[in-house]
């Protein structure tokens, strides 16, 4: 079992299997350039594997893949088998855009892949085209039903901006309802590598944008990063706030990216590599890595410290 010395057990690892991404969004890498590392610099799913293998072992009960845009590599589905076929009972989940959601999901949820989460941000045309730099609404709702209908268990993810999409809160909200979906309203994360001036929209103005609609209480907080709130006809919606120390006290999770860096927190700019030890086949030094990076998992975040994260999302799973 890995426990960090604040007494949290570690159980959820976070694998970032490419850091590329084919929308641009406005909150995460507006001007990044469309270059990336090449691929002999990021790990093999075969090296993923012997780690998660490891990390499995150790405790990791759920592994959540994300990018970039996980679904731009090729043969995602073959990577999430491997690790399906090793543990059935691993929970195994996915974070997407949902732009090739339609035409991957029936392949991913055969491989077993149980549950997806994907980004929504808008339901008007032009909103989610400046926000993702791409014209893109139509593919990401067919992808989402396309999830629900293979049966996948499907939440939203909405990172709600100031002067953006601040006014389709309820929309937003009436959209996951209707579907049967849960939805995350998510504050924005400042970020050295956002659009200059975007501003998150606080959650006390989301849920008093919602209490205009809707009555609702929340509900008793569990081992999540969310606070989830149900309705009084028993929807249940999630809020997500990355500036709260409450986000820390319970945090369970570590991060893996392509490029073979152990991340034990979003907001620090520690990082251990095990991309040398998994290519030499040192199973040992690998797993004294993992270990490192659980006993130094910061107690929580430097927002207070550092406001604008020099982090690269789109690397990290952000």
């Amino acid at each position: 079992m890995l426990i960090d010395k604040y007494d949290r057990i570690i159980d959820y690892i976070r694998v970032s299997v490419t850091s590329r991404c084919n929308f641009r969004c406005l909150y995460c890498m507006p001007n990044t350039p469309f270059e990336w590392e090449p691929h002999e610099n990021i790990l093999s799913y075969e090296e993923m594997f012997e780690f998660l293998r490891l990390a499995i072992d150790e405790g990791v009960k759920k592994i959540r893949i994300t990018g970039g845009e996980p679904l731009l590599r090729k043969d995602l589905y073959k990577f999430i088998n491997m690790l399906y076929s090793y543990k059935p009972s691993l929970d195994l989940a996915l974070t997407t855009n949902g732009y090739y959601l339609k035409e991957q999901a029936k392949q991913l949820k055969e491989a077993g892949l149980k549950r997806v989460n994907i980004s929504l941000d808008s339901l008007k045309n032009e909103v989610a085209k400046k926000i993702a730099q791409k014209d893109v609404l139509d593919r990401v709702l067919e992808g989402i039903d396309e999830a629900i209908k293979v049966g996948f268990k499907v939440k939203l993810n909405s990172v709600i901006m100031k002067g953006i999409n601040e006014n389709e809160i309820i929309d937003l909200l009436e959209f996951a309802k209707n579907k049967g979906v849960i939805i995350r309203f998510i504050e924005f994360m400042e970020n050295e590598r956002a659009y200059p001036g975007i501003k998150r929209v606080e959650s006390k103005e989301i849920l008093e944008e919602i209490s205009k609609e809707y009555n609702f209480k929340e509900l008793k907080k569990d081992n999540v990063a969310s606070k989830y709130f149900e309705l009084d006809d028993g929807y249940i919606f999630g809020i997500i706030e990355p500036h709260n120390e409450d986000f820390c006290k319970s945090c369970n999770r570590i991060r893996l990216t392509a490029e073979g860096y152990l991340i034990p927190c979003l907001f620090f700019t520690e990082s251990y590599n095990i991309k040398e030890a998994l290519r030499n086949k040192n199973i040992q030094k690998a797993s004294e890595i993992l270990r490192d990076v659980v006993i130094n998992k910061p107690e929580k975040n430097d927002w207070q410290e550092n406001e604008i994260s020099s982090r690269a999302f789109w690397e990290t799973g952000g």
